[in-house]
């Protein structure tokens, strides 16, 4: 009986440690996976919990592209253009809200997948337009920028994974800030190349949808 008490008391801390140790690396695992900037969850979280999301095809995806970004940090500085990033990143995900996933992408890219039973995205991102053009901070109304919008309904591309999603949506995007129109939605309309520039070659199906100005 002495030998097994013994035995136990010995183990304790080897299982204490253990457990410390496994906890550490949860939380440093959590961590890994969210922005330390904006909080929202990296490329590899996001992607985890949007590819789970896909599996309803009522689901939107949504890429998010702050406009001139550059040149905010050029001329107002770095904490002003972090300060632009956090303010957009809180908007999203206020806006998605806990049913549905935003992440940072990298840079100035934000991306989401959101639950749409009920068909009324295309209200949801006007509204998200319009609040993301807001100033990020009230008392430097000149630090100020608006945010295009690309996004594509699931249901219409429902052999595409989050990879090609995302590239429908980030086309749709990139062709509503050439065009200064805030948001586009990639659809089964008519097709057409994609404008000049960092997607020159490629090609996508789109059908645009109007945002009001903010």
């Amino acid at each position: 009986m002495n030998t097994l008490v013994t035995t136990l008391a010995g183990a304790l801390p080897v299982a204490a440690g253990w457990s410390g140790h496994v906890l550490w690396l949860r939380r440093r695992l959590h961590t890994a996976r969210r922005d330390p900037l904006t909080g929202l969850l990296t490329r590899d979280g996001f992607t985890r919990r949007a590819s789970a999301l896909l599996r309803d095809e009522r689901a939107v995806v949504l890429l998010a592209d702050v406009d001139d970004f550059k040149q905010i940090n050029d001329r107002h500085g770095h904490a002003a253009g972090d300060a632009l990033l956090k303010a957009t990143a809180d908007r999203l995900a206020h806006y998605v809200g806990a049913a549905g996933v935003a992440g940072r992408l990298g840079g100035d890219e934000f991306a989401a997948v959101v639950p749409d039973p009920h068909g009324t995205a295309e209200d949801l991102f006007a509204a998200l337009h319009a609040v993301l053009a807001r100033p990020a901070d009230p008392h430097r109304a000149d630090v100020r920028t608006t945010v295009s919008l690309g996004w594509v309904r699931v249901a219409d591309f429902p052999a595409d994974g989050l990879a090609e999603l995302l590239g429908r949506a980030d086309e749709a995007m990139y062709a509503a800030k050439q065009a200064r129109a805030g948001i586009k939605r990639a659809g089964l309309g008519r097709l057409f190349a994609t404008v000049a520039g960092r997607r020159s070659g490629r090609r996508g199906a789109r059908t645009d949808t109007t945002a009001a100005a903010a």
